[in-house]
């Protein structure tokens, strides 16, 4: 990989980080959203499923308007979007305004990976691209663990609110916003960087859309999963039993929240070494089911025993993205790569969206991640049926 294209790669990997910071700021204040609004657990996770509705539907619209008008301008539009709903959200005085703030901003987020990810895949090349998107991953779970541990700080401070919170995570988004409007060029009529070696577009290239489908069957049923355990994360770290006397809980629940995400970038890392052409698909299966004894385990620990849990689920379950990420650039032909990753997005987020209400309603650990557990299983079996498509179609 060039510098050009890392310089690229580097830019939009922040855009990536962030929008995982705020995907994942309204489960580091779930809790005190409710002791606030009054509202128990079913009523907070209904709140995440607003939130996450939107970014997986909305994904396939943005991968649209990505492949009219470009990466560029739709991931400004992004970051501009939360940056305005973050300030509404400061503002809010009742539970439904916030639904509807919430809903919004999911929408603006939606925009996020589809023109994202077509713009890193338009700008490499099959043997560089893993590794893009294994650096496109590290950095998007160094977001994802960003975003409780900046909680975890806020929150260390007397008189920070939630409502602060959302207001601190417009300064990096204002930053990145100038970066990309300043910094990044692209040739939309050739989907890349200019002065950028592309992939070379061949005159017709395979179709795969059964593969696709296997695929983004599996990623949805994984999706599933990855919401509900992220939504509620830090509550069920909660109770871990291990809290010292002189830190607040918000501040303690959401730096174990920070701990345990941090491994999920060692995954990503390893996934993004490991991941090559020829042997994606039965790497896929066997990470997916290596979630199945984790989240058994997170069903029935207890005390200290539950962050152990989560930092192994973490560590494996994150080792999907780069694998997944780059099996959609096998399967979709370069042309429709945005409307490929929106398409995967929608399903993925937006069947997602639907784990926070399960999590919500479910009455004990055991039936909210043994059901997760057996989710997982299902999108095992799926990913085995993409592997033995692929074999019989070579």
């Amino acid at each position: 990989m060039n510098r050009a294209t890392f310089r690229l790669v580097l830019l939009v990997s922040c855009a990536h980080a962030l929008v995982h910071i705020f995907e994942l700021a309204l489960p580091s204040v779930e809790q005190m959203i409710g002791d606030e609004f009054d509202v128990d657990r079913d009523r907070t996770g209904m709140l995440g499923t607003a939130w996450r509705l939107p970014f997986g539907v909305g994904a396939m619209l943005a991968g649209w308007l990505a492949d009219r008008y470009g990466s560029k301008r739709l991931l400004i539009i992004y970051l501009l979007g939360c940056i305005a709903t973050s300030v509404i959200s400061f503002w809010v005085t009742s539970f439904p305004v916030l639904f509807t703030t919430m809903f919004a901003m999911g929408c603006f987020a939606s925009i996020y990976h589809p023109a994202g990810l077509s713009l890193i895949s338009r700008t490499t090349t099959a043997e560089n691209r893993p590794a893009a998107l294994g650096w496109h991953g590290i950095i998007g779970s160094i977001g994802i663990a960003s975003a409780p541990l900046i909680a975890a700080v806020a929150f260390s401070s007397d008189g920070i609110s939630w409502r602060a919170y959302y207001l601190l995570l417009c300064i990096p988004a204002a930053a990145i916003a100038l970066l990309m409007a300043f910094s990044l060029t692209e040739n939309h009529e050739a989907p890349a960087a200019a002065g950028l070696k592309t992939e070379a577009a061949p005159d017709e290239e395979p179709r795969q859309w059964k593969a696709f489908g296997l695929l983004v069957t599996s990623g949805a049923l994984m999706g599933f999963v990855y919401a509900s355990f992220m939504h509620f994360l830090p509550r069920y770290l909660n109770t871990a039993g291990i809290r010292p006397s002189d830190m607040s809980a918000e501040s303690f629940r959401n730096l174990l929240a920070g701990l345990v995400l941090t491994f999920g970038i060692a995954g990503q890392a390893f996934a993004g070494r490991i991941a090559r052409p020829g042997r994606l698909e039965w790497l896929l299966a066997v990470i997916v089911f290596g979630n199945v004894p984790c989240l058994l385990w997170m069903a029935f620990a207890e005390g200290p025993w539950r962050l152990a849990a989560c930092c192994t689920l973490a560590l494996v379950h994150f080792m999907n993205q780069p694998v997944y990420n780059s099996l959609i650039a096998q399967f979709v032909p370069r042309a429709r790569r945005s409307v490929g990753y929106g398409f995967s997005n929608m399903m993925c987020f937006g069947i997602g969206a639907l784990g926070p209400t399960y999590a919500g309603f479910t009455s004990t650990d055991q039936q909210t991640y043994g059901g997760l557990a057996i989710v997982a299983l299902m999108s095992t079996g799926v990913s085995l049926l993409l592997w033995k498509h692929v074999q019989s179609s070579s």
